[in-house]
């Protein structure tokens, strides 16, 4: 597998991780470097790690995991989701607060964008792909692209934070909504 292949693979990887980055730059004020950037580390790291651990696991453990990676992928994404809709919906036009970015949350929400890298790094076992350029490539391809979505996000969220959360948490339910119906067989 060449670099090009990687590098498609990273952009597909990336997507559900734009998503939500574009989310967190929707719930800032305005752009605050190190949170941008630690947006995209995490979102970045955990596209990078999956593959390596999915790697890892090979073929003995793949029925288990791609069984339910899309349960929980799910579950995370709508309960944050979810929790930024309540929290837009319940805000009564507060723009004090600053956004959340807590270490928790950032795990969470990379942890559930980056499950379907985890499958990835299980057929990478079987084709012998070199996991070292492939989850730098993967890696570095989600981090530029997180950094854009939280950039993207602030520019357009700025003016519309609490109708923007609201968005963010929507976009977050549907996320999950789509990766279920994707692994059920609903949505082709």
């Amino acid at each position: 597998m060449g670099i090009f292949e990687l590098f498609l693979i990273g952009i597909g990887l990336s997507m559900d991780a734009f998503a939500v980055a574009i989310c967190k730059g929707l719930s800032m004020r305005k752009i605050d470097v190190r949170q941008t950037v630690t947006v995209a580390l995490f979102f970045g790291g955990f596209q990078a790690l999956m593959p390596f651990l999915g790697w890892a696991l090979g073929k003995q453990f793949e029925q288990y995991i791609t069984q339910y990676d899309h349960w929980i992928a799910f579950v995370l994404l709508v309960y944050i989701g979810g929790k930024m809709l309540w929290e837009a919906l319940h805000s009564e036009g507060e723009d004090t607060a600053p956004a959340n970015f807590s270490i928790k949350e950032l795990l969470i929400l990379a942890i559930a964008t980056s499950i379907d890298a985890l499958a990835v790094g299980i057929t990478f076992a079987f084709l012998n792909v070199k996991i070292g350029p492939a989850v730098a490539v993967i890696g570095c391809t989600t981090f530029v692209i997180s950094l854009a979505g939280v950039l993207i996000g602030n520019k357009f969220g700025s003016r519309y934070k609490q109708k923007a959360e609201a968005v963010g948490g929507i976009i977050l339910i549907l996320i999950g909504l789509k990766i279920l119906l994707e692994h059920t067989g609903i949505l082709g």
